[in-house]
């Protein structure tokens, strides 16, 4: 009988040293004892990617797209390198694929390429010789044989591809948190592990900018009914299972998105920032118009690709951040968000609803206070409810 296929991925922080590489390599080895072929995904090691681009942005502040992923990608391939010195120093065969040696073909995006396809006869051929395949994550080839990368946290998506494609018994995501938290647990300390949580909202979650997992991976795993755990590298737990076509949460958790701005710019200049911004490919996340002018929001990263092309245009800009509730009641909790917000002082620049989400606009020196405002109103009061009613109901 075939062995089942596990694909495991780990992140940046948890191949950050040697000592956490061996670390890892005991993840890799417990999965195949249990009678599992297994296929790793590897980020590179933790703040690697920013030293990259901080060497390219020396050399050009907008550097050529093509020879960026070619610099980016390298950072992968230390990584998947160490790994399996360390598995085979441990008795254990084990190989090393980049994204081109392991068929992994996306778009012509360079710097955000898709996945378009993966033939998995590579990696399969060393899964038969009884291998650990390790693959370099972000990273693949397009159709002109350039070196593509997948956009930050890309690796993610590597590694729920991957697990699609090689009809994997479970893709499991390693990182430096235990699981899919209703907030993000260093800004509110009191913020619930979720056993597990359903697609939709782990998607508006990502999108709104929960860190833990890379969105596409998401909507690839919902689409394909990939099976998606979440766990950590350093301690030992079920993490968090996401699962589920439809959403069940009034409120399932809340998202901060730093490090955005506010730009201002004439309503009649709006179709046009809005064509810039898609041959740049900047993210428009929201579009807020006003009496007397429209706003956009971007990342702040991104104002300077725009300043190129459309600095006399811009009114004014500023750096704001966002702050997302996501569930089935946050449609009709823009009153009352208002409300306790500015009870504590706290400005509401703008807000906005999509799909199962409410986006509230907030200065960004506020946003964390914020959201301790909101995830203890709409998360941890009725998380005390539900307990009082189980303990009522126990006797």
């Amino acid at each position: 009988m075939k062995k089942p296929v596990i694909v495991q991925k780990f992140g940046g922080t948890s191949v950050g040293t040697i000592e956490s590489i061996h670390t890892v390599a005991k993840h890799i080895i417990n999965a195949k004892n249990q009678g599992n072929h297994i296929v790793v995904v590897v980020s590179a090691m933790s703040g690697e990617t920013n030293r990259l681009m901080s060497l390219a942005k020396q050399i050009d502040s907008v550097p050529n797209a093509r020879e960026l992923d070619v610099l980016l990608s390298s950072g992968e391939q230390v990584s998947m390198a160490l790994l399996a010195m360390a598995l085979s120093k441990l008795g254990y065969k084990a190989c090393s694929l980049t994204g081109t040696q392991a068929s992994i073909q996306t778009d012509n995006q360079h710097n955000d390429a898709t996945i378009k396809c993966i033939d998995t006869y590579a990696i399969e051929s060393r899964l038969e010789q009884d291998n650990i395949v390790i693959v370099a994550g972000f990273q693949g080839i397009n159709d002109n044989g350039d070196i593509t990368t997948l956009g930050r946290g890309g690796s993610d998506t590597s590694a729920v591809t991957l697990a699609g494609a090689l009809k994997a018994k479970e893709c499991q995501i390693f990182t430096d948190v235990d699981g899919i938290y209703t907030c993000d647990p260093r800004v509110v300390p009191n913020a619930k592990k979720l056993d597990v949580i359903d697609f939709p909202s782990m998607e508006q979650l990502a999108r709104k900018g929960a860190k833990v997992l890379h969105l596409p991976s998401v909507q690839y795993a919902w689409k394909n009914n990939v099976p998606l755990r979440v766990l950590s590298t350093f301690k030992t737990n079920n993490g968090s299972l996401i699962q589920g076509e439809v959403a069940s949460k009034n409120v399932a958790g809340i998202a901060i998105s730093r490090n955005m701005l506010l730009v201002e710019i004439e309503p009649a200049h709006l179709a046009s920032a809005t064509t810039q911004c898609q041959m740049l490919g900047i993210t428009i996340w929201n579009v807020i118009k006003h009496p007397d002018h429209v706003s956009i929001v971007i990342e702040h990263d991104s104002i300077s690709k725009l300043d190129l092309v459309f600095s006399d245009k811009i009114r004014n800009s500023s750096e704001v951040s966002l702050l997302t509730v996501v569930g089935l009641r946050a449609k009709g909790l823009i009153k009352s968000s208002k409300q306790l917000l500015i009870g504590r002082d706290i400005n509401v620049v703008s807000d906005f609803i999509e799909n199962e989400s409410l986006t509230i606009v907030l200065s960004k020196d506020c946003v964390d206070n914020a959201a301790y405002v909101l995830h203890d109103a709409y998360i941890a009061q009725s998380q005390a409810f539900d307990g009082q009613k189980k303990h009522v109901l126990l006797g």
